[in-house]
């Protein structure tokens, strides 16, 4: 081997680790390069999930939202208690709840798909519908009530207004006939015995439950006496309880055709000899079941009676 060949070899061998050193760097740029765009990538991937699942929440949000006020419509509807309800509107509501209950379900689920809440704003809307046409039926079957009890109020004044001239005919026609019998105590010519309860707000209902029973109320009128002078009459009450056992005190006393009787308690009324009709009203700590029977006299007479029947 000549010098030329000795040194052509001597520059050929220090090149080959700079070829090594190259394809080295070749690699980690690669490999780099690579790291980067899986970094870009799941990056990319995470923030797009991100965005889907904040999206999601809000329209989950929303949804439950407006299942609320549904819910809440659908309870002002049924509070409304109209008469008359049937039992295809009673099925709406009933249909409405249970579609109320398992959306709340399935927007609990931590788990629910874009699918899911796609179906899920379709029956929302659909709910709404139905609660827009229960609440439209609500308010013609309420017109309705409203012109029928018009209608009945209307009715009962002319039948009212009937009876009346009725009786005053019939009273009339009495009088005239059996005048010279006529006493001169005052007498009813209707009397009625209710049971009644008192709200809070002072509102009165009759009610036939002895335990739900605060006061008994006495309605009457007083049938027309000419013999009678109109002014300021004193009315003794006596009321006895299912056992007849008298209510009163032993001070109370008043006397009846010369008989000395006891009475629970007494009222004064105007008597007009107009046929007007009067209202007593006497409370008891506790009524029991039975018949209480109310007495009524006035001027050494009885006037009338009646009972209510407490269950």
């Amino acid at each position: 081997m000549d010098k030329a060949d000795v040194l052509d070899t001597a520059k050929r061998y220090p090149e080959e680790p700079s070829k090594r050193s190259n394809s080295k760097i070749y690699f980690f740029i690669i490999a780099i390069t690579a790291l980067l765009g899986t970094n870009v990538y799941f990056y990319v991937k995470f923030k797009s999930s991100g965005e889907k699942l904040y999206t999601m929440a809000i329209q989950k949000q929303d949804l439950q939202i407006e299942i609320d006020r549904i819910e809440a419509e659908l309870d002002n509807l049924v509070a409304l208690k109209i008469a008359g309800v049937d039992s295809v509107m009673q099925a709406s509501e009933l249909r409405a709840r249970s579609a109320i209950s398992e959306l709340r379900t399935k927007l609990e689920n931590q788990t629910i798909s874009e699918e899911d809440m796609l179906l899920a704003t379709r029956e929302v809307s659909r709910l709404k519908g139905d609660v827009s046409e229960l609440r439209l039926a609500l308010n013609e079957l309420k017109a309705r009530n409203e012109i029928l009890q018009k209608e009945n109020q209307t009715l009962t004044r002319q039948v009212s207004t009937t009876d009346k001239r009725v009786t005053a005919l019939s009273e009339e026609n009495t009088e005239l006939k059996d005048k010279v019998s006529v006493a001169s105590a005052l007498k009813v010519s209707n009397i009625q015995v209710n049971g009644i309860s008192v709200s809070k707000r002072g509102k009165i209902e009759t009610e036939s439950r002895s335990r739900r029973v605060d006061q008994l109320q006495v309605l009457f009128s007083v049938a027309d006496n000419s013999l009678t002078p109109k002014g300021n009459k004193e009315v003794f009450v006596r009321v006895i309880d299912p056992s007849g056992n008298l209510f009163g005190d032993a001070s109370n006393m008043f006397y009846v055709h010369g008989e000395k009787l006891q009475y629970t308690f007494k009222e004064t009324i105007n008597f007009t000899n107009n046929g007007e009709e009067y209202q007593f009203l006497w409370s008891q700590d506790k009524f029991k079941k039975g018949a209480y029977t109310v007495l009524l006299y006035n001027d050494n007479a009885i006037m009338g009676r009646a009972s209510a029947v407490l269950k």
